[in-house]
């Protein structure tokens, strides 16, 4: 899946990285939580969150995470923008609930990682 079949999916505004929409995504984390994100998340990953400020560009970016999807209308400032900009992230922003975000993109396939492929497998 892209990052631009993402913004669809969530009928989101991409507030930056325009120029990375035909990026691949193989997973997917919902979390306010950076800890969890930290602890959880793999490469190649989008994360959705209603959290906004500059500490989840920087989580982000640390989990190589290519789009950030804030929830609930939440809008970055212009700082978290720029910085995502810098590491060529993109952001989008959505008028959905974490909840029905999460669930789309997962009926559209796109999964949580290896930790939940694990635990499908053992179900």
């Amino acid at each position: 899946m892209t990052v631009k079949d993402v913004a669809k999916i969530l009928n989101a505004t991409v507030l930056s990285g325009e120029d990375q929409l035909d990026v691949e995504v193989h997973d997917a984390c919902g979390s306010d939580m950076m800890s969890d994100v930290l602890a959880f998340v793999k490469n190649q990953a989008v994360l959705l969150t209603g959290l906004v400020n500059v500490q989840v560009v920087r989580t982000a970016d640390m989990m190589d995470i290519v789009c950030l999807v804030f929830v609930r209308g939440k809008q970055p400032d212009e700082d978290m923008l720029a910085m995502a900009r810098r590491k060529d992230m993109v952001v989008l922003s959505t008028s959905l609930r974490m909840y029905r975000a999460c669930g789309l993109l997962w009926e559209a396939g796109l999964r949580g990682g290896e930790a939940d492929a694990d635990a499908e497998a053992t179900v």
